[in-house]
């Protein structure tokens, strides 16, 4: 599996609106999906490499698409 730093949540709600998520909710954490696909980003700076992969793997997604849209 490729490396994935650590991401600012911020940018990685930008990236997936680029991959056709909008924010379907708001709270501690930010819900997000595409219609099949539902996603569920903490609000963390940087949130956690192995929570932001495991993220990217729910959405459908791979790593290196992820990477693109940033």
């Amino acid at each position: 599996m490729p490396k994935l730093s650590g991401i600012n949540h911020q940018r990685a709600v930008k990236a997936f609106s680029k991959a056709g998520f909008w924010i379907a909710r708001q709270s501690k954490h930010i819900t997000m999906t595409d219609g099949k696909h539902i996603i569920t980003i903490p609000r963390a700076n940087p949130v956690n490499s192995f929570t932001m992969a495991g993220i990217v793997k729910d959405s459908g997604l791979t790593i290196n698409e992820f990477k693109k849209l940033l």
